[in-house]
């Protein structure tokens, strides 16, 4: 069986040290081991995926990157950066794929470079991690991104990122004398999915979706806590209760949201997906190298459903999505 993996990271020495040394990722022990993976594409990483049978993976950078720059200096790291991605996935179009990097504090130079990343690489989309400069995809500023991915026909996914330093001030600070619990507090222990899950609603609440019909959103981690409330939210945000929403949640997400199986491997949370999303909307994902290969595919191998609606997560949305 074919199978598409779409949230799957990596990092290159030589853009990460073009950082100023403050804005460099402060990385624990742990993911510092995990560098040579997220720098590796064609090596273990290929043979791990031809040991598992993982047909194709759709690389994303792991950091936030161009979006901790100025505007001035953004454009021209984010168009290195998927210049390098392309060469590197230039000679294996069958396995490898990719989401565009972008300079998201500067909106229109981050819709130009989407473009040319799209027309001129074949990447899929883009990737964005969390808030730009404190704003939400919703904030006007952010239009000319959006319109040129509905004009583009791609997906932007937003992947969480770091908590703004107002929230992580009174979210995560003096963790009761524990400060090795606020990374995992604040981020993949719960923080930042919950974040996502805001960012998402946002947009639906701003009626940005209503204003772009044709923008697809993909979203990781089973939908990042929004499967569990749908139904709760579905009626707190009908349209008429003071959002511009013109239609239902549901019927919004289930028009131009998408979910990923990123690092969750438990059949109960893609149970609820799949009644609130729906198998249209629902792609498979390891979340590599922070996931392995090796748990993405048994948690697939023991999905309880009909074959061709195994293969609908496996690989047929994706490839409908992202036209691969």
């Amino acid at each position: 069986m074919r199978i598409v993996a779409l949230e799957e990271h990596i990092a290159l020495p030589e853009m990460v040290e073009q950082l100023p040394a403050e804005l460099r990722p402060n990385l624990s022990p742990a993911i510092q081991r995990l560098a040579p993976k997220l720098a590796d594409i064609t090596g273990d990483r290929l043979r791990s995926m031809d040991a598992n049978g993982i047909s194709m993976e759709v690389l994303s950078v792991d950091s936030a990157g161009a979006q901790l720059l100025s505007p001035e200096a953004g454009p021209a790291f984010a168009q290195r950066y998927n210049d390098l991605i392309a060469e590197r996935i230039a000679g294996r179009p069958d396995r490898f794929a990719a989401f565009a990097h972008l300079p998201m504090t500067a909106p229109q130079a981050a819709a130009d470079e989407l473009e040319r990343a799209v027309s001129r690489y074949g990447f899929r989309g883009a990737m964005i991690r969390g808030l730009s400069q404190d704003r939400f995809l919703d904030h006007p500023d952010f239009a000319p991104l959006l319109q040129r991915a509905e004009k583009l026909g791609v997906p932007v996914y937003i992947h969480p990122g770091m908590p703004p330093k107002a929230v992580a001030d009174a979210y995560y600070s003096d963790l009761a004398g524990h400060p090795g619990l606020v990374e995992s507090l604040a981020c993949y222990g719960w923080g930042w999915h919950s974040e996502t899950a805001i960012h998402v609603l946002r947009l639906f609440l701003a009626g940005v979706f209503d204003q772009y019909p044709g923008l697809r959103i993909i979203i990781g981690h089973m939908g990042e806590m929004l499967p569990m409330m749908m139904a709760r939210s579905n009626r707190a945000f009908a349209p008429g209760n003071g959002g511009a929403n013109q239609r239902t949640l549901i019927e919004t997400f289930q028009q131009q949201v998408f979910i990923t199986t990123s690092g969750l491997f438990t059949q109960p949370p893609l149970r609820i997906a799949l009644e609130t999303f729906g198998i249209d909307n629902v792609l498979f994902s390891v979340d590599y190298p922070f996931s392995t290969h090796e748990m993405g595919i048994e948690f697939l191998r023991n999905i309880e459903l009909p074959e061709a609606q195994i293969e609908q997560i496996a690989h047929g949305n994706a490839d409908k999505l992202l036209h691969l």
